[in-house]
């Protein structure tokens, strides 16, 4: 099989096939390039995180790239819950990008190949390989298609307009062409990147510094410390004068001229929609990011722009600690080809031509975790079709990736999709310390788990066990448990160490002093049971709601359904159900605004049809 793309899709993709013992093509225009971060030099973030620990999971790359890669790694809400807490680290460009090559090619079963993709062989209606820019052909049984933005890529910095996949890099559009003979439908999706700094021409004394975690915490649950020097990241602000130079120029904004006409993403803004969108702010946080070690490279996180190169430095120079700073890039945005999700199963592959698989940006999402996920998925199913073996499918109770691609298939997007801890409804289960306890066993059922993973698994999997069952057998009278200094209500009844967890600030080393054996319990398990003893009483709700939502997943509704004689349902629910036509009750309650009392409606009418 091939993938096509070298992006953070394309290599997971590639990976994950490999692992399978699929013999695996990884085609990329560059080879130079694999891993590259076009954007932010970075990985993680709010629910991002949690994506990434779910890729490792299942025996994925980008965790262990990071880890060997980052240069701050930080928990993010990390005075919040674990559910939404998310781990996020910078990166180190270079590092990264060497760190994936590196893995890449200690894949067995994996070829790495130079060249364009041109065109889709199709034989009988069935994708059956490729042919490259230079006339070659390769033959396949699967062909999975990660271009990221380069399909009929556009760039707009100011007034100027040129083709390409991202700055120095040339578009695609003979996949554009094959998509469009195939009868996908494709339309034009939008993103940016803001200006690059020289970092030696930044006043870093006046600016307020930012740390990471000291120490680090890896991504990768087979990483056993992180090495690279770490650094620190500076903040600036806008303000009046740099709004002032923005609203001068919002004319010249290729965005606000007219000539883009596509959607950019909503929850990443450019410097321009943030003016317009948000007028009553009078400043906006922008992180200084360093791009490496050894590169004096800083990327301005927050000021995504397609303003003209002039009009961004003289914005940029507005700012503290910028005001004699040297742009060594301007910042652009870009437009490409995107193909609505709706036209995939819960696979990754494309309904009406089989054989074929998209993953990233194609898909309509924007992010290096969201495409690494989906990369992944597909790489594993389409190896899978190739053996002749069931997909692997992830539902929105078994990971973040499961949510992020039952929201592209069912409902589509009309934006670049982001993946938010908002967006999964049992995010108590879905955590970032518990993705390999979720996904691993998944993996190793699929065979995309190799030999390092499943040994350091199943350690894991033994320290846990044992601890949960000295856990399972400890318990006390309010009485012994005064005695020991633990405020508890002298009720007469027996707590056990599990309730006991679940008190505010109650941990494993405060329970030793009542019960010396649980100070044995390795420091990696105890953190784990102590979240798992806090959520205990939830997570039991959760699992309720969980086999309730797989019940509901199971209720088709009839593909007839008139939605108009189902009552007390609003116009607004008819006209959204009757125009998505959901297959199942669980899928009509993702429809944006259709209500839990429309859901109760919609069942009870169903089951009346049915007993008719």
């Amino acid at each position: 099989m091939v993938v096509i793309g070298g992006g953070h899709a394309g290599c997971e993709a590639a990976a994950a096939a490999a692992r399978t013992g699929a013999d695996t093509i990884l085609l990329t225009q560059r080879l130079d390039t694999l891993g590259e971060m076009s954007c932010n030099p970075a990985i993680g973030g709010l629910a991002k995180g949690q994506l990434v620990r779910e890729i490792d999971a299942l025996d994925g790359l980008m965790g262990r790239a990071i880890d060997q890669g980052g240069i701050q790694f930080r928990i993010l809400n990390r005075s919040k819950g674990p559910a939404v807490q998310g781990p996020r680290a910078q990166a180190d460009r270079k590092l990264y990008r060497q760190a994936m090559r590196s893995l890449l090619e200690a894949q067995e079963n994996l070829r790495l190949v130079q060249g364009a993709a041109d065109d889709l062989v199709v034989t009988d209606g069935t994708v059956t390989g490729l042919v490259l820019a230079d006339g070659r052909t390769i033959a396949a049984g699967a062909v999975v298609v990660t271009t990221g933005t380069f399909l009929s890529g556009l760039i707009h910095c100011g007034e100027r307009t040129w083709a390409a996949g991202r700055v120095g890099d040339a578009p695609n559009y003979g996949l554009s062409r094959a998509l469009k003979r195939l009868g996908l439908p494709l339309a034009r999706l939008k993103t940016g990147t803001p200006a690059r700094l020289d970092g030696r021409t930044i006043d870093w004394a006046g600016l307020d510094m930012q740390a990471g975690d000291d120490p680090p915490v890896p991504f990768s649950t087979l990483t056993t410390a992180i090495t690279q020097p770490q650094v620190r990241c500076g903040i600036t602000y806008t303000n009046a004068a740099t709004h002032g130079v923005i609203i001068a120029n919002l004319h010249r904004s290729a965005m606000y001229s007219g000539r883009i006409q596509s959607v950019g993403p909503r929850y990443c803004p450019s410097i321009e929609d943030k003016i317009v969108r948000f007028a009553d702010k009078d400043r906006h946080q922008i992180f200084l990011e360093p791009e490496g070690l050894d590169d004096p490279t800083v990327y301005p996180n927050g000021i995504s722009t397609s303003l003209p190169a002039e009009v961004q430095d003289a914005m940029i120079r507005t700012m503290a600690g910028l005001e004699r700073v040297t742009i060594l890039r301007p910042g652009y945005a870009i437009e490409y080809d995107f193909v609505d999700p709706r036209a995939l199963d819960r696979s990754l592959a494309v309904r009406s031509v089989p054989g074929l698989f998209l993953a990233g940006q194609i898909n309509g999402t924007t992010g290096y975790e969201e495409a690494g996920a989906q990369g992944l998925v597909a790489g594993l199913n389409a190896a899978r079709r190739v053996a002749g073996s069931a997909p692997l499918i992830l539902d929105r109770a078994d990971a973040y990736i499961g949510v992020m691609i039952d929201d592209l298939v069912r409902l589509g997007t009309s934006e670049p999709y982001r993946m938010f801890t908002s967006r999964a409804e049992y995010r108590l289960l879905l955590r970032s310390d518990n993705a390999d306890l979720r996904l691993t066993p998944i993996g190793e059922a699929m065979g995309s788990v190799g030999p390092e993973r499943r040994q350091a698994f199943a350690h894991r999997l033994a320290g846990l066990t044992a601890g949960r069952a000295v856990l399972d057998r400890l318990s006390a009278s309010p009485t012994v448990l005064a005695r020991a200094g633990f405020a508890v209500n002298q009720d007469g009844v027996a707590r056990s160490a599990w309730d006991l967890l679940g008190y505010p600030d109650m941990t494993l080393a405060r329970l030793a002093l009542l019960w010396p054996e649980l100070g044995a319990i390795d420091p990696a398990s105890a953190e784990q049971l102590e979240i798992e003893g806090k959520y205990r009483g939830y997570l039991d709700r959760q699992e309720a709601d969980i086999r309730a939502y797989r019940r509901d997943e199971g209720l088709e509704l009839p593909a007839d359904l008139d939605y108009a004689q189902v009552g007390s349902l609003s116009n607004e629910v008819r006209q959204k159900l009757a125009a998505a036509r959901p297959a199942s009750l669980a899928a009509a309650a993702r429809i944006p605004g259709v209500t839990p009392a429309a859901i109760s409606a919609l069942l009870g009418h169903v089951k009346r049809r049915g007993a008719a």
